[in-house]
């Protein structure tokens, strides 16, 4: 049993939305909001024109926008924000080619203890560095981010960027395909989660999740393969990595999960394309309190859903 998630500790995203396009706008889809229902319901009126907003920008730009503070920013709720506690946030468009499919926006709290990292990684002259990133409390961590670079194929963004898959490590701290280990193992980051991220500006992305034990990003991460290459015409899609600490091992290679199109919480986003995020119903999270799942759409199809769940 992978022992690297605390499955009682307080995590550190704390709310997760789906934004999607209609009439020239984002609107709000779907929500997890805990208790702050006063928060829920702004979002729940909201909208965002091109360029407005979090959300808008991250459309706009093509790419993930992080957000490390709500003062003073072009974030629109921010008031409401601040009386739920949330202080920090990270928008995830979803392309399919130039299409816009969806945003995806996670929203942290800010203090003393909280520790992870939300990073993202763009390729410059031929190397992955640090585009913006959000580390809580792991301010030296975050200083030796700012400081390191990748070659293709070379640690979290640069094997993600070489491999266009999603990558799990595990045990950072000691792990000699983390470049960053001594700083990640002082920091209390355990595991780390790294997506290619496709965008229409012609430009290459790497959102990198990095999680600490006490204040993990999740409790569990999964990994499935919907590319042809791997489920043929049938469709569908093959769990090929995850990590959890209560569950142990997720996968068996022998004996391999499998997921249908509109068959279960993976299967709606293999069959809608979207994002999907999902709270209030252990029964469909895997027991657990709520679950996030992200589409990546690479070369004209739908190749890849991560899923963490809380």
């Amino acid at each position: 049993m992978d022992v690297t998630l605390d499955p009682q500790a307080r995590t550190f995203i704390e709310v997760s939305e789906v934004w999607v396009p209609r009439d020239g706008v984002l609107v709000h889809a779907q929500g997890n909001y805990g208790d702050r229902e006063a928060f829920a319901a702004v979002s729940g009126r909201e909208s965002f024109a091109l360029g407005e907003g979090l959300p808008g920008r991250a459309w706009a730009e093509g790419k993930p926008v992080v957000l490390k503070e709500f003062d003073g920013s072009y974030f629109k709720r921010t008031e409401a924000a601040k009386e739920a506690g949330l202080t920090s946030a990270v928008a995830i468009p979803v392309f399919d080619g130039k299409t816009l499919k969806a945003v995806l926006v996670v929203l942290c709290s800010d203090d003393t203890e909280r520790t992870g990292a939300i990073e993202l990684w763009a390729e410059t002259d031929g190397l992955m560095m640090l585009s913006d990133g959000y580390y809580g409390a792991a301010k030296h961590f975050e200083w030796v981010s700012q400081h390191t670079h990748f070659p293709r194929g070379q640690g979290l963004p640069g094997g993600v960027w070489s491999a266009r898959t999603p990558i799990l490590m595990r045990d950072l701290g000691s792990g000699y395909r983390f470049i960053r280990a001594d700083s990640a193992g002082k920091a209390g980051l355990t595991t780390g989660l790294g997506l290619p991220v496709p965008s229409p500006v012609g430009e290459t992305f790497v959102l990198t999740l990095l999680s600490a034990r006490g204040t993990p990003l999740a409790r569990r991460f999964e990994i499935w393969d919907s590319r042809a290459a791997k489920v043929g015409t049938t469709g569908g899609a093959v769990l090929i990595d995850g990590i959890c600490a209560r569950d142990g091992r997720l996968w068996d290679e022998d004996n391999p999960r499998t997921a249908k199109a509109w068959e279960g919480p993976i299967g709606t986003v293999l069959g809608s394309g979207l994002p999907l995020v999902m709270g209030g119903n252990p029964a469909l999270t895997a027991g657990y309190a709520s679950m996030v799942a992200l589409p990546i759409h690479l070369d004209g199809e739908h190749a890849f859903t991560v899923a963490w769940y809380c």
